[in-house]
């Protein structure tokens, strides 16, 4: 396993003590990390989510938009922090473990090291609170 940039190693530390759910891709769109909040939000799925594309997560977690549709992956937040070097957000539905459909709010931040090497982005996540519209 090569060393990874003292960026991201330091990225991963800090996402580790935030409260809010995150999780940590290198620049192929790999899995890298999640932190404890996101098992508690995504529950045993996250577990198969370590060393899976980006893309895939999608699939992994049912994404769908308003309408129900599956969220294609390009549209991801991750993805498009990926691929185009700049933030994204956006707000999907998605079952959790007791089959119950949440709405899950998502941004998206590229990692960028010294030397304007791009590194990966981190994604936080949080459940909707849908008569509030709040963090929940």
């Amino acid at each position: 396993m090569p060393q990874q940039a003292i960026e991201m190693i330091l990225t991963r530390q800090l996402a580790a003590h935030l409260s809010m759910p995150t999780f940590l891709v290198d620049p192929a769109g790999n899995v890298l990390d999640f932190n404890d909040a996101a098992r508690r939000v995504l529950g045993g799925r996250l577990e198969k989510a370590r060393n899976v594309s980006a893309r895939d997560l999608a699939a992994l977690f049912e994404a769908r938009d308003e309408a129900g549709k599956p969220v294609p992956p390009e549209r991801l937040p991750i993805a498009i922090a990926l691929e185009e070097h700049h933030p994204a957000h956006a707000r999907f539905q998605v079952p959790g473990d007791d089959g119950q459909i949440r709405e899950i709010a998502i941004t998206a931040v590229p990692i960028v090291g010294q030397g304007d090497r791009f590194l990966g982005a981190i994604s936080f996540f949080w459940i909707v609170d849908k008569e509030e519209g709040t963090p929940k």
